[in-house]
């Protein structure tokens, strides 16, 4: 019996799974110089900081540098993106010195008017993921006549449009998250006893919603080689981009305003995030979609149906995962401002619509093992669910979330 058991050992080859390494021991000098860096940045913060932070944020300011390093570890393009940021958004803190003076329009300091204050850093967020998009499309005219001239060379062709338009993506989020932490620090030059964290109106969030979009198409970009499918993730961007000029031209949305009381709660800093990695991970797939429609269709151009369906199914997944974060996050911060976890209130209503929805979606994927065209439709109609949840409710219904209205 021994010698039987002897040779199945010997015969039986060990699962891929558990000849792999752990996680910690994949890491390298590198990885844990970035981690040592951000924990450096978080003890300064907590040192420069203490009179702005309750325990509260200072629990949540350590578990963003753990799960900005996780990010960092995951995804190595992350590190130099986060500390890079971090890094050009203190540079803006020191040029305002400060006084809020210093980044006037008309008599600031060069640097600030023109690319460090938060709407100089925003408005080249809109530029570029403009010029993005661009060159997203020039990339896919450039390999539709590659693909044109030489079909079996396709595969091998280098699209430097696709490089530069991928390089312009990364400067759009960086441009926005340097925006974003640049017009934290505005809100306390304006109001020493009322700056807050940069989530607190729809331009604000639309700010961080383009920026979660475009990290996550990064990511999916660089683990699928899906650079075709940029435009489709870059020209609803432009919509979002559209939309937030109008919003910041017409109801000077830009400016930094107080937070009303409803807003004033350390549940913001947590609620707010999450729900809108789930909505950046909604809007990719559904990009995504219609990128597998006209795969399924009979395009030959775009990559294989069943891969774009994959990075939708991913995207989703993850979107999901933060969606349903933050509806239990909306539901404790509810509890702890108005007695009650759940109102029905419009607003949680839609937000329920659109986890109910996800969650059929991906229960139809796993267990009924549904594929194809009617998954992509429904990522796609899907996006159309979450916009009403997000600006819809905002714009014709009312109810203890007014306060978001346009």
């Amino acid at each position: 019996m021994t010698e039987h058991t002897n040779n199945l050992d010997t015969v039986l080859p060990q699962h891929e799974l558990l000849q792999d390494k752990s996680f910690i021991k994949k890491l390298n000098i590198t990885d844990w110089l970035f981690a040592a860096a951000l924990i450096t940045i978080a003890v300064l913060v907590h040192i420069k900081m203490p009179h702005h932070m309750d325990i509260y944020e200072t629990v949540i300011l350590w578990i963003s540098a753990i799960i900005a390093i996780g990010l960092g570890w995951f995804f190595k393009p992350m590190r130099w993106f986060i500390v890079g940021s971090v890094a050009v958004a203190y540079m803006a803190v020191g040029l305002y010195d400060g006084n809020i003076a210093n980044g006037n329009e008309n008599t600031g300091k060069f640097l600030l008017k023109y690319l460090l204050s938060s709407q100089s850093a925003i408005m080249w967020q809109a530029a570029l993921t403009v010029l993005a998009a661009a060159t997203y499309a020039l990339g896919m005219l450039t390999a539709w006549r590659n693909e044109k001239k030489q079909p079996e060379n396709i595969l091998s062709s280098k699209n430097t449009f696709f490089s530069i338009a991928s390089d312009l993506a990364w400067a759009a989020a960086f441009a926005g998250f340097v925006g974003l932490l640049v017009r934290w620090h505005e809100s306390y030059l304006l109001r020493p006893d009322a700056g807050h964290i940069p989530v607190s109106n729809l331009y604000e969030v639309f700010i961080l919603f383009m920026m979660i979009t475009g990290l996550m198409y990064l990511y999916y970009e660089q683990k699928f080689t899906m650079h075709k499918l940029g435009v489709f993730v870059y020209s609803l961007m432009c919509v979002l981009v559209a939309f937030t000029l109008w919003y910041s031209i017409e109801r000077g949305a830009h400016e930094i305003q107080p937070l009303i009381p409803a807003l004033q709660s350390w549940w913001m800093k947590i609620h707010v995030p999450a729900n809108f990695i789930g909505y950046g991970a909604f809007c990719t797939a559904a990009a995504f979609g219609v990128a597998e429609l006209l795969t399924l269709r009979g395009s030959k151009f775009l990559p294989d149906a069943a891969q774009i369906e994959e990075a939708m199914y991913k995207a989703i997944a993850v979107g999901f995962l933060f969606f349903t974060i933050a509806t239990i996050l909306g539901a404790l911060w509810a509890a702890d401002a108005w007695g009650r976890y759940w109102s029905w209130d419009p607003k949680e209503t839609w937000a329920f619509i659109v986890w109910l929805n996800y969650a059929i979606w991906l229960h139809m994927r796993l267990v009924a093992g549904w594929r194809g065209k009617v998954l992509a439709w429904w990522a796609v109609i899907g996006l159309f669910i979450t916009a009403f949840a997000f600006i819809g409710v905002n714009m014709f219904l009312s109810g203890l979330h007014s306060y978001g209205s346009l």
